[in-house]
Order: C-alpha cells, then structure tokens, then sequence
C-alpha cells in the first residue's frame, strides 16, 4: 500500500505538471523543481530554435542600422518582415496589410472610394489579374475587362507582388488622369497589349438596380455583396412585388463576391429552408450558413458568367443545389476559400485564407467554378444587362424560361 507522504508528493506532482502543461498549452512537457525548470530533449530543442529565430531577426536588424550605408527605416524594415512572413504562404489571398492598406479595405467594403473602379487580384502567373470592372465606373466605360491582367500603369510596370502600389497609384486624386496597360487574350488565343487612358473619380458604388421587364417579370442586377447591399436588394425588391411581379431575374455577372453575411440574408430570400454554405477550416471545424422556410414562390433565373467570384458563387451554388431557380449563362470564376481579417493593435491588420466554402449538397468549387444550367456564350462585343435587351441574348433566355414557366 502506498504511504501517505508518497500519495501526497504523487498528487503535488501531478499538480504541478497539470498547471505547466495548461499554462505551455501542451506544447512543452516542463517540471519546475526549485529554481530549476527540467523539460524534455524534444521541448528543449523547440525552444532553442525559437530562440535563434528571434536572435536572427534581432541580429539583422542590428546589423542592417550599423553597416548599411544609407538611411534606413526601422519601421518600415518591420512592415516588411510581416509582409514577407505572410507572402512566403504562397497564397494570393493572403496579405499583411499596414495602416494606410487595411483603411483603404474597410472603404471598399462600405461601397465607396475614389480611383477608377476595378476588382483585381494576383494571377497564378504573377500579374495583376482583373475580376471585374465596376458598373458604370470610369474602368467599365473605358473598356477594361474581366481577365484582363494590367502590366503598367502611366507606363511603369508591375506585378502581381508589387499590387499594393499599383493599387495606390491607381487610386490617386479624383479628377487626375492615369493610363493602365492590360495584355488581354483574344479568342483565337493570341494577345494583345491596350493602353486606357482613364480620369480617376469619387466612386459611390450603386451595389443594387432593378426594372421590371416584359411580363411581370422583375430583374435585379447586383453588381458586389457590401454592407449596404441586403438593405437595398430589400428595397428594391419590394418594389416589384408592389408591381406585382411574376417572375424574377438576379443578374450577378462580373459580381466579384464580397461579405458572406450579406450574401446569406439575400439567399435567405430565395432558396427556402435549408442551408446557404458552410465553412470548413484546416481541423474540420464547420460553421453552417443556413434560411429560414420563407422564399419568394416564383420563377427565378439567375445570370452568372466568368467574373462571377465568391459571394456571388455561394448564392448561385445554393440555388442550382437546391432546384431553386435556374443558372444561365457560363462557368464561373472558380473562387472557394474563405478570407478572415485580423487586425492589429497598431492599425494594420492581417488576411489571411482560414478556411474553404461549400455548396449545400458538399460541393467546393476552388479552382473550378460553377457550370449553369443553361450555358450561352456572349458575343465578344455585346453589351449586358436590362438597359441592352435587344444585345443580352442571356437576358433574352432568362426571360423566355420565365415565360414558360408562367404559362
């Protein structure tokens, strides 16, 4: 039988290990015996290379402020490090964001800036890759378009790893001019290099508009998913129920997407009870986005094409998974990962890809895109939406399935 001085040291070190083992969160096996601290070979050799981490991190930035031979910027020597840190993941989503970046992001995603008016990201090729231009901003009018990739601006070139100053640059002083260089792909597979010369505007992004068509039939364009947009979708699609609408056509072609909330509560609307999408991080850890049983009841074609991206994929993916209404037009983009901003004491912030996305029956479309139902190609030159019918054969299309399901 133990004896009761062993039975107590036994439950003493258990004590003690219970309190090291929650404090290290389980990464070190550590036991504190006086002023020592006895930890295992494998712990040991985790510490020890943190510790030439920092002490090398620390030993440049002291060599740097010694020996280089010109002005050097300790703060911006910082940014820089972090910046590289979250490059070296290798994923175009993620960015550290300083100060002046993360402000200007929380503006895009209020619906209003200044610049041009242009949705861009990293290609796989390391150019500046355009989603999609901005309705009825002095990008969309100028002629720029969805895959187009920009390689200067005023005659500088960039890259993908340089976007944060081209976007800086891009943005400028309302009223000023910048000339952007695209190499765009045409159809037989050859390229071509375009200059735009654009003058910069306040842009107040109009997210939402709507007509009602032939019919009865309503159409709502959505043109990105800001913080503003379920509230206007509500507005105007009240609207057209008090026109008594029959039928209903939502335009997201060239949507870039935007937050995921925003997108749920107008899904919400169409699809019924079930589940809009669902998260998944890298430990399987799911967050369900789900509508109540309430839907609007009527005919619904949906219009997607190459620059519908993200958000605009979850409303599209629930929909055709849940027969809720009919996809027209051709593939999307293909963007299935999920972004989370993390800010910083000091004003800059981190984003960063921490999970992926789903459609309701278990599909993630990363890389892939949705196909619609009915696929029709555009003819290169036609212009889209409500105010050119007689050009949007897509349109058109939408428009006669509705009239054949009222009938």
């Amino acid at each position: 039988m133990i004896s009761r001085k062993k039975f107590i040291t036994s439950i003493i070190v258990v004590i003690i290990l219970t309190a090291l083992l929650t404090l290290t969160a389980s990464n070190f096996f550590a036991l504190e015996i006086g002023d020592k601290v006895i930890v295992s070979k494998s712990s040991y050799n985790q510490l020890r290379s943190l510790s030439i981490k920092y002490s090398k991190h620390e030993y440049l930035q002291d060599y740097v402020k010694k020996n280089f031979l010109f002005e050097s910027d300790v703060e911006k020597m910082m940014d820089g490090s972090l910046k590289g840190m979250i490059d070296a993941l290798d994923d175009r989503y993620s960015e550290y964001m300083n100060e002046k970046d993360f402000d200007s992001f929380m503006e895009s995603t209020e619906g209003s800036y200044e610049g041009i008016g242009v949705y861009i990201t990293p290609s796989e090729d390391n150019y500046i890759l355009v989603i999609a231009p901005i309705e009825d901003t002095p990008a969309e009018k100028a002629g720029i378009k969805t895959g187009d990739k920009i390689i200067k601006i005023d005659g500088i070139e960039f890259t993908a790893e340089e976007m944060d100053k081209a976007v800086s640059i891009m943005k400028g002083t309302p009223g000023t001019n910048v000339t952007i260089t695209v190499l765009r792909e045409k159809k037989d597979g050859t390229q071509e290099t375009i200059d735009f010369p654009i003058k910069r505007e306040n842009i107040r992004i109009k997210t939402v508009k709507s007509y009602m068509m032939q019919d009865k039939i309503g159409y709502i364009r959505i043109t990105t998913f800001d913080k503003q947009t379920d509230e206007d979708f509500d507005v105007a699609l009240k609207e057209l129920q008090k026109q008594d609408m029959q039928g209903l056509v939502i335009d997201l072609r060239y949507n870039p997407g935007g937050l995921v909330d925003v997108t749920r509560e107008i899904t919400d609307k169409l699809i019924g009870k079930g589940i809009v999408t669902y998260t998944q991080t890298k430990d399987g850890e799911r967050k369900y986005y789900e509508s109540d049983k309430y839907k609007l009841g009527i005919p619904l074609v949906v219009l997607v094409n190459e620059g519908s991206a993200s958000a605009s994929e979850i409303l599209s993916g629930a929909v055709k998974d849940t027969k809720s209404g009919i996809l027209i037009g051709t593939k999307t983009f293909g963007k299935g990962i999920v972004q989370s901003i993390m800010p910083l004491k000091d004003g800059t912030a981190i984003k960063m890809t921490v999970s992926e996305y789903f459609t309701p029956n278990g599909i993630n479309i990363h890389g892939i895109g949705i196909e619609p139902d009915i696929v029709i190609e555009m003819p290169e030159d036609a212009l889209y939406g409500y105010e050119y019918y007689d050009q949007d054969i897509q349109l058109q299309k939408a428009v006669e399935i509705i009239e054949k399901s009222l009938e």
